[in-house]
Protein backbone atom coordinates (compact mmCIF):
# COMPACT_ATOMS: atom_id res chain seq x y z
CA UNK A 1 0.00 0.00 0.00
CA UNK A 2 1.56 3.65 -1.15
CA UNK A 3 1.92 5.95 1.33
CA UNK A 4 2.32 9.84 0.70
CA UNK A 5 3.22 12.63 3.54
CA UNK A 6 2.23 16.02 2.10
CA UNK A 7 3.92 18.06 4.66
CA UNK A 8 3.76 22.10 5.75
CA UNK A 9 6.73 23.31 7.67
CA UNK A 10 7.44 22.79 11.48
CA UNK A 11 8.62 25.06 13.54
CA UNK A 12 10.53 23.06 15.89
CA UNK A 13 9.71 19.50 15.55
CA UNK A 14 6.88 16.94 14.65
CA UNK A 15 4.42 16.30 16.70
CA UNK A 16 4.42 13.53 18.75
CA UNK A 17 0.89 11.89 17.37
CA UNK A 18 2.25 12.78 14.37
CA UNK A 19 5.28 10.98 15.08
CA UNK A 20 3.46 7.82 16.11
CA UNK A 21 2.27 7.40 12.95
CA UNK A 22 5.22 8.08 10.27
CA UNK A 23 7.03 5.56 13.11
CA UNK A 24 4.52 2.72 11.80
CA UNK A 25 4.53 3.71 8.37
CA UNK A 26 8.57 3.85 7.67
CA UNK A 27 9.47 0.51 9.00
CA UNK A 28 12.16 0.12 6.24
CA UNK A 29 14.92 2.15 6.74
CA UNK A 30 17.85 1.05 4.49
CA UNK A 31 18.08 4.71 2.83
CA UNK A 32 16.11 7.75 2.59
CA UNK A 33 16.82 9.47 -0.81
CA UNK A 34 16.39 13.49 -0.35
CA UNK A 35 15.50 15.23 -3.88
CA UNK A 36 17.05 19.30 -3.25
CA UNK A 37 14.70 22.27 -3.96
CA UNK A 38 17.95 24.06 -4.57
CA UNK A 39 19.63 21.65 -6.78
CA UNK A 40 22.63 24.18 -7.74
CA UNK A 41 23.23 25.33 -4.25
CA UNK A 42 25.82 22.50 -2.99
CA UNK A 43 25.17 24.17 0.64
CA UNK A 44 21.68 23.09 1.04
CA UNK A 45 22.07 19.63 2.96
CA UNK A 46 18.42 19.14 4.01
CA UNK A 47 19.47 19.85 7.48
CA UNK A 48 16.47 21.02 9.23
CA UNK A 49 14.04 18.02 7.44
CA UNK A 50 16.58 15.06 8.45
CA UNK A 51 16.15 16.93 12.35
CA UNK A 52 12.79 15.98 12.23
CA UNK A 53 13.43 12.41 11.57
CA UNK A 54 15.88 12.35 13.71
CA UNK A 55 14.18 13.59 16.67
CA UNK A 56 11.22 11.44 16.08
CA UNK A 57 13.67 8.31 16.01
CA UNK A 58 13.24 7.45 12.39
CA UNK A 59 17.20 7.50 11.62
CA UNK A 60 18.47 5.18 8.32
CA UNK A 61 21.66 3.33 7.03
CA UNK A 62 22.25 5.66 4.49
CA UNK A 63 21.86 9.46 3.29
CA UNK A 64 21.65 10.59 -0.01
CA UNK A 65 21.12 14.03 -1.45
CA UNK A 66 20.08 14.42 -5.39
CA UNK A 67 21.10 17.75 -6.88
CA UNK A 68 23.19 18.37 -9.86
CA UNK A 69 26.01 16.91 -8.77
CA UNK A 70 24.14 13.67 -8.97
CA UNK A 71 24.76 12.42 -11.80
CA UNK A 72 20.92 11.57 -13.80
CA UNK A 73 21.19 8.14 -14.02
CA UNK A 74 22.64 7.52 -10.33
CA UNK A 75 19.76 9.68 -8.77
CA UNK A 76 16.93 7.70 -10.75
CA UNK A 77 19.16 4.69 -9.26
CA UNK A 78 19.05 6.21 -6.04
CA UNK A 79 14.93 6.72 -6.00
CA UNK A 80 14.41 2.87 -6.85
CA UNK A 81 16.11 1.51 -4.21
CA UNK A 82 14.97 4.37 -1.14
CA UNK A 83 13.04 3.23 1.36
CA UNK A 84 11.92 6.77 1.78
CA UNK A 85 12.08 9.88 -1.03
CA UNK A 86 12.04 12.77 0.69
CA UNK A 87 11.23 16.41 -1.58
CA UNK A 88 12.65 19.11 0.44
CA UNK A 89 11.22 22.63 1.24
CA UNK A 90 12.44 25.58 -0.23
CA UNK A 91 12.27 27.23 -3.99
CA UNK A 92 9.27 25.02 -5.27
CA UNK A 93 9.82 26.29 -9.06
CA UNK A 94 14.09 25.16 -9.38
CA UNK A 95 12.89 21.66 -7.51
CA UNK A 96 9.85 21.27 -10.22
CA UNK A 97 12.23 22.50 -13.06
CA UNK A 98 15.00 19.36 -11.92
CA UNK A 99 12.58 17.31 -11.74
CA UNK A 100 11.34 17.59 -15.47
CA UNK A 101 14.83 18.06 -16.57
CA UNK A 102 16.34 14.68 -14.41
CA UNK A 103 12.99 13.04 -15.32
CA UNK A 104 12.89 11.94 -11.74
CA UNK A 105 8.94 11.98 -11.95
CA UNK A 106 8.45 8.37 -12.87
CA UNK A 107 10.84 6.49 -10.28
CA UNK A 108 9.26 8.41 -7.79
CA UNK A 109 5.91 7.21 -8.82
CA UNK A 110 7.05 3.45 -9.70
CA UNK A 111 8.66 3.32 -6.06
CA UNK A 112 7.18 1.42 -3.10
CA UNK A 113 8.62 3.37 -0.93
CA UNK A 114 7.65 6.31 1.57
CA UNK A 115 7.70 9.63 0.04
CA UNK A 116 7.48 12.66 1.49
CA UNK A 117 7.45 16.60 1.00
CA UNK A 118 7.97 19.78 2.87
CA UNK A 119 6.59 22.71 2.13
CA UNK A 120 8.05 23.19 -1.77
CA UNK A 121 8.08 19.06 -1.86
CA UNK A 122 4.66 18.96 -0.87
CA UNK A 123 3.66 21.08 -3.79
CA UNK A 124 5.54 19.38 -6.42
CA UNK A 125 4.60 16.07 -5.48
CA UNK A 126 0.93 16.57 -6.29
CA UNK A 127 -0.93 16.72 -10.14
CA UNK A 128 -0.77 20.61 -10.66
CA UNK A 129 -0.02 23.61 -8.88
CA UNK A 130 -0.56 27.14 -9.53
CA UNK A 131 2.68 29.30 -9.84
CA UNK A 132 1.54 33.02 -8.68
CA UNK A 133 3.32 35.96 -7.78
CA UNK A 134 -0.06 36.47 -5.47
CA UNK A 135 0.47 33.15 -4.00
CA UNK A 136 4.05 34.03 -2.86
CA UNK A 137 6.01 32.52 -5.54
CA UNK A 138 8.75 33.87 -7.73
CA UNK A 139 6.66 34.67 -10.84
CA UNK A 140 5.91 37.54 -12.81
CA UNK A 141 3.01 35.91 -15.02
CA UNK A 142 0.72 32.97 -13.20
CA UNK A 143 1.14 29.56 -14.96
CA UNK A 144 0.05 25.50 -14.08
CA UNK A 145 2.95 23.52 -13.47
CA UNK A 146 2.93 19.75 -13.33
CA UNK A 147 4.48 18.51 -10.27
CA UNK A 148 4.86 14.58 -9.56
CA UNK A 149 1.42 13.43 -10.18
CA UNK A 150 1.17 11.22 -7.00
CA UNK A 151 -2.51 11.61 -5.98
CA UNK A 152 -4.95 13.60 -8.24
CA UNK A 153 -5.71 16.89 -6.28
CA UNK A 154 -3.08 20.23 -6.11
CA UNK A 155 -1.46 21.34 -2.32
CA UNK A 156 -0.64 24.55 -1.47
CA UNK A 157 1.21 24.14 1.21
CA UNK A 158 2.73 26.64 3.98
CA UNK A 159 1.03 29.63 3.64
CA UNK A 160 -0.90 32.06 5.71
CA UNK A 161 -3.89 30.64 4.52
CA UNK A 162 -6.52 32.35 7.67
CA UNK A 163 -5.65 35.85 6.37
CA UNK A 164 -5.19 35.65 2.72
CA UNK A 165 -8.95 33.61 2.18
CA UNK A 166 -10.59 35.78 -0.25
CA UNK A 167 -6.56 35.92 -2.41
CA UNK A 168 -6.58 32.61 -2.48
CA UNK A 169 -10.47 31.44 -3.38
CA UNK A 170 -9.67 34.51 -6.25
CA UNK A 171 -6.18 32.62 -7.95
CA UNK A 172 -7.32 28.83 -7.28
CA UNK A 173 -10.96 29.01 -8.04
CA UNK A 174 -10.61 27.69 -11.70
CA UNK A 175 -8.42 25.00 -10.90
CA UNK A 176 -10.61 24.05 -7.68
CA UNK A 177 -13.12 23.22 -10.29
CA UNK A 178 -10.64 20.85 -11.84
CA UNK A 179 -9.28 18.92 -8.90
CA UNK A 180 -9.19 19.14 -4.76
CA UNK A 181 -6.90 21.42 -3.55
CA UNK A 182 -5.69 21.01 -0.11
CA UNK A 183 -4.46 23.79 1.47
CA UNK A 184 -2.21 24.38 4.84
CA UNK A 185 0.28 26.22 6.72
CA UNK A 186 2.48 25.29 9.43
CA UNK A 187 2.49 22.49 11.66
CA UNK A 188 0.22 20.15 9.78
CA UNK A 189 0.12 17.31 7.11
CA UNK A 190 -2.48 15.35 4.68
CA UNK A 191 -1.49 11.80 4.42
CA UNK A 192 -2.36 9.31 1.37
CA UNK A 193 -2.28 5.74 2.45
CA UNK A 194 -3.75 3.62 -0.05
CA UNK A 195 -7.52 4.93 -0.85
CA UNK A 196 -7.82 7.18 2.58
CA UNK A 197 -6.81 10.47 3.37
CA UNK A 198 -5.58 11.77 6.55
CA UNK A 199 -5.46 15.41 8.01
CA UNK A 200 -3.40 16.32 10.93
CA UNK A 201 -3.61 20.21 12.16
CA UNK A 202 -5.05 23.11 10.47
CA UNK A 203 -5.84 21.70 6.65
CA UNK A 204 -8.57 23.50 4.33
CA UNK A 205 -9.67 21.70 1.04
CA UNK A 206 -11.24 24.04 -1.80
CA UNK A 207 -13.45 22.09 -4.15
CA UNK A 208 -15.30 23.92 -6.71
CA UNK A 209 -14.63 27.49 -5.46
CA UNK A 210 -14.95 26.22 -1.85
CA UNK A 211 -13.04 26.25 1.01
CA UNK A 212 -13.78 24.38 3.99
CA UNK A 213 -11.69 23.33 6.83
CA UNK A 214 -11.11 20.06 7.62
CA UNK A 215 -11.68 17.53 10.58
CA UNK A 216 -8.34 16.19 11.75
CA UNK A 217 -8.15 12.29 11.64
CA UNK A 218 -4.20 11.60 12.55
Amino acid sequence: MKTHYYLGWFSDFIPEDLTRVLQEDITDRKSIAMISSNPDMYKEVGAVERSWLDVAGITFDEYHLINYQVQKHEAQTLLEKASVIFLLGGNPIKQNDFLREYELSEPIIQSKAVVMGASAGAINMSAKWLCSKKLGFEAETSSLLSGVGLDSFSVLSHYDLENNTDLVLSELSPLSKEMDIYASNKNCAVRVKGDRIDIYGNVYVISDSVIRKLDETL
